[in-house]
């Protein structure tokens, strides 16, 4: 049982590694192709297209083709309600968000991220998913000032960027909510596969309507700078960090999962200052930061008590451990398609909120209910 915990632990860290270095490596390489000072493509609409295009391609293969999971009992019902308006919202915080890159640094961006919780509590709120209470309103409070004043000592303060910024994390609070009050409602569970078998063609049919208005027209074949394999690259850096969020959320529960991307955010923030020159940080930047940061990690400390005060207690921790690790056998399910999906049925466990989600860059689409002995919540990454 000792070797059977020690890989299984092992094998939990190393996935959180490749998460962590997947998720810090999309962002920053978005940054570097999408920046006028650097491989200068400032199309951020048609990269995420290339982005959107490549996954539901690899989808389709891995459903259609090699059988690798089975598709879900689609209705045009359900896609009409369920699938298109969470598209929808999807791809508009990709667009929102791969968009800022051409205005504010990495870092400032990933301050102004700490308003994730921020946005999608109140959304949660007023769709009437979640309740309103007083202590997690006091650290939204905090939060909000931390960022506010983490803005104020930005040097390169840009308006536009920091509006699109904002605009694309209230568009992924959206997405968060429909995909609650959506899809669950209606007992409909994806994986990350299907998820983009279904979402990523109808993000692209999205994504086509601003890009045909807005970036079709500066698009000059002679001017631009296009390099397959830098695209390539780029796209499979997104897909791979879909399926590494997967791979993490099944062996992990909220804590760890929280405490990874606390860290990834400061990872990000340092890296950015010595790849990108002209990425400053001010220290009002960083006291900002920090007093947002703060509230955060309040925030995540109640929502993670509210999830082991909905646990039942009676088991002791070899029991834990011992499910745990037969939880984490059943993951491979996704690879064998003799077996049914371990996904199914699963929106009907747990009540935790839309505000209990923890989302990243571009993933996963819908997120997985499976989760370990930390606390079985949802989990959304951050699109970009």
């Amino acid at each position: 049982m000792g070797k059977m915990i020690n890989k299984s632990l092992l094998l939990t860290y190393l996935y959180l590694l490749i998460y962590v270095l997947l998720s810090s490596g999309v962002i920053l390489y978005n940054k570097w192709v999408l920046s006028p000072k650097y491989f200068n493509f400032p199309f951020p609409i048609t990269l995420t297209m290339i982005h959107m295009g490549f996954s539901g391609v690899v989808a389709f293969f891995l459903v259609r083709v090699f059988k690798v999971v089975s598709p879900v009992k689609m209705t045009f019902e359900i896609y009409a309600t369920c699938v298109i308006p969470i598209s929808a919202f999807f791809a508009s915080s990709l667009w929102f968000g791969n968009t800022a890159y051409l205005h504010i640094s990495v870092a400032f961006i990933q301050m102004l991220k700490a308003l994730m919780p921020v946005a999608t509590f109140l959304v949660a709120v007023l769709c009437g998913t979640d309740k309103l209470r007083w202590d997690v309103f006091s650290n939204m409070v905090l939060v909000s000032v931390g960022v506010v004043i983490s803005s104020y000592g930005e040097i390169h303060f840009n308006i536009v960027g920091t509006v699109y910024q904002v605009t694309g994390i209230f568009a992924e609070a959206l997405r968060l909510v429909l995909t609650q009050v959506l899809l669950q409602k209606k007992g409909l569970t994806l994986n990350p596969i299907t998820s983009l078998y279904y979402i990523a063609p109808c993000s692209f049919v999205f994504l086509f309507v601003p890009w045909y208005f807005l970036e079709n027209p500066r698009m000059e074949v002679s001017q631009i700078q296009f390099n397959f394999w830098i695209f390539f690259s780029n796209a499979i850096s997104a897909l791979a960090l879909n399926f590494s969020i997967f791979l993490v959320i099944g062996r992990t529960g909220a804590v760890t999962i929280r405490v990874a991307g606390v860290l990834k955010d400061w990872i990000l923030i340092a890296l950015s200052t010595v790849i990108f020159p002209e990425s400053t940080i001010t220290g009002l930047n960083i006291i900002g930061y920090a007093i947002a940061l703060c509230g955060v990690v309040m925030y995540n400390y109640l929502k993670v008590k509210d999830v082991h005060a909905s646990q039942p207690h009676s088991d002791n921790i070899p029991e834990r451990i011992a499910k745990d690790w037969k939880l984490e056998k059943k993951s491979s399910d996704i690879i064998r398609p003799d077996r049914n999906d371990d996904n199914s049925g699963g929106s009907g466990r747990g009540n935790n909120s839309v505000s209990d989600l923890n989302v990243d860059e571009e993933a996963p689409l819908i997120p997985s209910s499976r989760l370990s002995h930390m606390g079985r919540m949802q989990v959304s990454s951050h699109a970009s």
